[in-house]
């Protein structure tokens, strides 16, 4: 019987320091969206399927607001500023008073490079127990300015830089993506003797395996698909990003039975969750944060973002999900109707026209055409309480905080500012006054003086 090897504690160090100029933007590059989300997120996403005991964010560029979007997506990481960018094994280094006590690997990623695998991490991280340090490569289709690969066999001898190498090192095609994984006391004391004696004068990761040698340590490369190690230096390369990002997931949920009739129309994010057998029609846009359970239905041209929509439900078309809306089963939400930090209950429906928010509708209740939840005094967010099966009449406008009871019901057109018992009908409309004659009176009027205008 075989023994299995227990993966040793690891430490992500993502490298997010860089200007990224070639961006054109005032945003720091790890903060352009891919898939609706940084692309910090997704090295933090991947790395975190490895379930590392520490995660360090190495920032430079931009600092603040990067260290604010990391603390948004994973407040547990600790956040290290490399205050000069002077090359990738200077970034790493960063992170060596945050790893002082560390008995463990520590594993390379970079903010810009979104594609690598949890696949591949793994295999990294499984490579590392017969390997004292392993560099992810990949063949590429054209090397141009990547580092090169020198192997012997499956020993890495070192990492020679475009920009250094020789015209024999050129004509290799394994190529080097940037991510290594060591022993992180071993990574730091080999980053200690990195030199700047380089054509950029830039102290370079890459440096590592050859001092690894050197000092008698084993290094290897395993190698992974070249789509995997894209990196984003462009607008244009974010774009193809996006494109490519786009085809992945929607082939992902194909394959995990969602039904889609256009899926080149719809766009997911990054954590998009959509179950087998729900239906999404053309047109629809996933922001983050959404989860969408089996055999509901999106309708065409709706926009979800931070919610969660329930088996059975209907959405759209035309309709707007904004965060904290749950959507409770067989739930019908239709066309132009925007529900915010609301729950919805099961069966309930809210079929044209309204805005529900911070509102909790029961079970059952249908809530009438143009019927809105007045939920913002200038000031502050108050909420609105609907039982179950209650009767909600069009154009009723609930101005919280108010409590509308179970059976309870409201004539159309009221404006509703006390609590409604269970059972009870309220209307909160002003009594109508007819005046006979007095529209056609007031046409010829009106007419008669934009008629005098023209003269």
């Amino acid at each position: 019987m075989s023994e299995v090897t227990t993966p040793r504690p690891i430490a992500l160090i993502i490298l997010a320091a860089g200007q990224g100029s070639r961006m054109m933007s005032d945003l720091p590059k790890p903060l352009h969206k891919l898939g609706g989300m940084p692309l910090i997120a997704h090295a933090l996403f991947a790395g975190a399927a490895l379930e590392p005991a520490r995660i360090i964010v190495v920032t430079g560029h931009g600092a603040d607001a990067v260290e604010r979007a990391v603390d948004d997506l994973m407040p547990f990481a600790t956040c290290v500023r490399q205050e000069r960018q002077l090359g990738t094994g200077h970034a790493v280094l960063q992170a060596a008073g945050a790893l002082a006590d560390f008995e463990g690997d520590a594993l390379v990623l970079y903010a810009d490079t979104p594609f690598v695998s949890v696949d591949t991490l793994a295999a990294m991280q499984a490579a590392r127990a017969q390997h004292d340090v392993v560099v992810l490569g990949f063949d590429a289709a054209d090397p141009g300015r990547y580092g090169r690969l020198v192997l012997d066999g499956d020993t890495l001898s070192r990492i020679v830089e475009a920009k250094d190498a020789t015209p024999d090192e050129l004509a290799i095609t394994t190529c080097n993506s940037g991510l290594l994984v060591a022993d992180a006391q071993t990574l730091m004391r080999l980053l200690a003797d990195v030199t700047n004696t380089n054509a950029a004068g830039e102290y370079y990761l890459t440096d590592v395996p050859a001092l690894a040698k050197a000092q008698g340590l084993r290094a290897t490369a395993i190698l992974c698909p070249e789509a995997e190690t894209l990196g984003i230096n462009s607008r244009a390369e974010l774009a193809a990003a996006e494109t490519a990002f786009q085809a992945a997931k929607r082939a992902e949920m194909l394959e995990n039975g969602v039904a889609m009739q256009a899926p080149e129309t719809v766009i997911f994010a990054l954590d998009t969750w959509v179950g087998q057998d729900a239906e999404v029609e053309p047109h629809v846009v996933f922001g983050p944060g959404v989860t969408v359970e089996n055999g509901a239905r999106i309708r065409a041209f709706s926009h979800l973002e931070g919610c969660h929509v329930s088996a059975g439900a209907v959405i759209g078309p035309y309709a707007r999900l904004r965060p904290g809306a749950e959507i409770g089963n067989d739930a019908r939400i239709g066309n132009f109707v925007e529900v915010k930090e609301a729950q919805i209950g099961e069966g309930a429906k809210v079929n044209h026209l309204s805005y529900i928010g911070d509102a909790t509708v029961g079970e059952g209740s249908n809530i009438g055409a143009g019927t809105v939840t007045c939920n913002y005094d200038g000031v502050m967010k108050h909420r609105t309480t609907i039982g179950r099966n209650a009767f909600i009449g069009s154009d009723t406008m609930l101005v919280a905080p108010v409590t509308v009871g179970h059976n309870a019901m409201t004539a159309s057109g009221s404006v509703i500012t006390e609590d409604i018992p269970d059972g009870a009908l309220a209307i909160g409309r002003a009594k109508q006054v007819t005046k006979p004659g007095l529209a056609v009176k007031l046409m010829d009027r009106l007419r008669a003086i934009k008629a005098s205008k023209k003269d």
